[in-house]
């Protein structure tokens, strides 16, 4: 005897798989667009604790070495004002090891380097203006340097 079983899927099987992705799909893919965010806003956090870590060392070695002019950090000549990196390029971008503009941030460096600001801007944020750390050197002796971290538009 010959059988004439045939195998596969009958039409309602397929038709509730085909319903259960879509129903897996609806939820899952929300979670995947804020991934990206997400990734943004710790990466900005990431940098502003190293800005902080940065300016806490040089500030540290200015004090041991009793030179309110400039440190040497990793080979390089920091400069400083008021015991912590000015905002320059030889600065606070050099104690950050961060001197030039490469994938992941744009950097401008203060101008003048006293008294001016350096910013790190995401690439790639939807508001780039608004996914930043900046940071401003002390104003005055004893003073500590502001760095101010913008995540709302990562």
């Amino acid at each position: 005897m010959i059988s004439n079983r045939q195998r596969g899927f009958t039409l309602i099987e397929l038709v509730v798989v085909i319903t259960i992705l879509g129903i897996l799909a609806a939820f899952a893919v929300p979670k995947f667009i804020t991934l990206d965010t997400t990734a943004r806003t710790a990466t900005i956090n990431g940098l502003a604790g190293s800005v902080r870590s940065a300016a806490s060392l040089a500030r540290g070695m200015s004090m041991a070495t009793q030179n309110a002019a400039s440190v040497t950090m990793e080979g390089g000549s920091v400069s400083l004002t008021n015991n912590y990196p000015d905002a320059s390029a030889t600065g606070i971008l050099l104690a950050v090891n961060t001197t030039a503009t490469g994938t992941d941030f744009t950097i401008t460096a203060g101008a003048p380097a006293t008294t001016g600001t350096a910013t790190w801007t995401k690439v790639g944020a939807p508001t780039p203006a608004s996914c930043e750390v900046t940071y401003t050197p002390p104003a005055a002796a004893g003073a500590t340097p502001t760095i101010a971290v913008v995540t709302t538009g990562c």
